[in-house]
């Protein structure tokens, strides 16, 4: 085999294979998909655990180090979030040169479901993953009082890989369903009348909430939650970290109809002004083109990253 491009998923793939690619196909474009920062996420979680606001020292941290290594390392690196874009070059010095902005793309799939056809709310994401537990957790402390005020809705959790410790939850009586992995996203958001995701920390794109705007569901979420996804746009229903708001809002929500309808209209919007895959593609090949013809050079210009290649 004899590439002309390699992608890396995730640093930790640029680790363990980065050094042989160069070695083997030293002409190969390499190019580190990085999800989303991984440092960032885990200095949110350690200050989120520690019940205090992130700290610049936070960001220092071992998968920083190991990170921004592999970014400088590799010819190009794809950025999923404007938020992480603007970190890397304005407060670490990262050289706009080996970073893309790259979003996940969203194309709008308008549901047929009316806002009178839907019932309860709904939460989503795998147990794995940290952050969606500790979202979880956060919604079991706001729901009394929104069932309170809603007494014959219902909130379904779904998720992949749910433990023991996540079923201990469910509650038939309070209306706290836990469902376990979802056959069809589609199918739940369709159903459900709101999206509830009180995230408390994480990086990158939020996918849940992505996906509630391509499929119609309008969501209520943190300013965590919605990072770098609406920019001066209207969200699709409400952002707020405050916990009392958070529960009025998902009230009101739930039982004004007008309000609902323009929640899921702007969320059309945003994927349409913001996420569309021709606003992006064309640029992208443009840049893999202009790397391939001077490779040399821009490695050249990239110091650091050779630096740490040998």
């Amino acid at each position: 085999l004899s590439p002309e491009i390699v992608i890396f998923d995730r640093f930790t793939t640029e680790e363990q294979f980065g050094w042989r690619v160069s070695e083997q196909v030293p002409n190969a474009v390499k190019i580190l998909d990085t999800e989303d920062l991984h440092f960032l996420r885990t200095a949110r979680e350690k200050a989120f655990k520690q019940n205090r606001n992130l700290e610049h020292l936070d960001l220092i941290n071992d998968v920083f180090k190991r990170e921004i290594a592999s970014i400088l390392r590799c010819d190009l690196s794809l950025i999923i979030s404007e938020f992480e874009m603007n970190l890397l070059i304005e407060k670490f010095r990262i050289d706009e040169n080996i970073l893309f902005y790259l979003p996940l793309f969203g194309e709008v799939k308008k549901s047929e479901t009316s806002f009178s056809e839907r019932k309860n709310f709904i939460s989503i994401g795998n147990f794995l993953h940290e952050p969606n537990w500790q979202t979880v957790l956060q919604l079991k402390k706001l729901w009394k009082d929104i069932k309170k005020q809603l007494q014959e809705a219902e909130i379904h959790i779904y998720g992949a890989y749910a433990t023991e410790k996540v079923f201990q939850l469910h509650n038939e009586k309070e209306g706290f369903l836990i469902k376990g992995r979802a056959e069809s996203v589609a199918e739940v958001y369709s159903k459900a009348k709101i999206l509830l995701a009180p995230i408390p920390y994480g990086a990158g794109l939020k996918g849940k909430l992505f996906e509630a705007m391509q499929l119609g569901l309008p969501s209520i979420t943190t300013k965590m939650g919605a990072e770098a996804m609406n920019g001066n746009l209207d969200w699709n229903g409400f952002i707020t970290s405050d916990e009392d708001d958070f529960v009025a809002k998902a009230v009101e929500l739930y039982t004004n109809k007008s309000l609902w309808e323009t929640a899921q209209k702007n969320g059309y919007k945003i994927l349409e002004k913001r996420f569309k895959k021709e606003v992006f593609a064309t640029d992208f090949m443009n840049r893999i083109e202009a790397l391939q013809l001077d490779l040399k050079a821009h490695r050249n210009q990239n110091f650091l990253g050779q630096i740490l290649q040998h």
